[in-house]
């Protein structure tokens, strides 16, 4: 019978915690993908807007669970609020361009088909003003349009002025993705 050396226990303690830390990083980057997890909650709300706006419904339902993951009562760290994470100057802009006559405060955006309403009107703007260009769209309502529109005349981010290659800014540029990543998994779960 063998031996059993120090250097062996440790050897091979080390390989097993390798594995281990290799197994959780695994379980950690693996997104639960069920209708428990992305479920379809407003789903008469979206899909008015959906209509009203021409904006598809599998991007509204990858922006509200992205931004809030479907809490009506999200408020960030920059003050926007509501499923779809609207800002004071969105509204405010918003209330004076694409809005008739109303009495409409900030705070009123907590109230779900006011918040998807308003959220759903801004995608679609910013869908127009890309050219349908869904990921310029996204970029932009999270970065803000002006930025994209820079980005989109630089050739260091857009080779052809209309899709963005590359984002400087890391919050949108992960963004971006996520949103994309879960318009993907509703389209896979429930709309394709």
């Amino acid at each position: 019978m063998k031996k059993i050396t120090l250097r062996s226990v440790i050897v091979i303690a080390a390989v097993l915690a390798v594995i281990v830390c290799i197994a959780f990083m695994f379980r950690a980057l693996n997104i639960k993908v069920t209708k428990d997890s992305f479920p379809l909650k407003y789903e008469e709300i979206i899909d008015a807007a959906s209509e009203k706006y021409g904006v598809d419904k599998a991007l509204i339902y990858g922006v509200i669970k992205t931004e809030s993951d479907f809490d009506p009562n999200a408020k960030s760290s920059a003050g926007a609020i509501g499923l779809m994470q609207l800002m004071d100057d969105t509204f405010v802009w918003m209330q004076t361009y694409y809005k008739d006559e109303n009495d409409y405060v900030f705070e009123d955006l907590y109230d779900p088909a006011l918040n998807i309403d308003y959220g759903v009107e801004v995608l679609s703007v910013l869908l127009k003003r890309y050219d349908g260009n869904e990921d310029a769209a996204i970029c932009a309502y999270n970065g803000g349009a002006g930025h994209v529109d820079k980005w989109l005349k630089d050739p260091q981010y857009s080779d052809d002025g209309k899709t963005l290659k590359k984002v400087p800014f890391a919050e949108t540029e992960n963004y971006r993705h996520k949103v994309a990543r879960n318009k993907s998994i509703y389209n896979q779960l429930y709309f394709s």
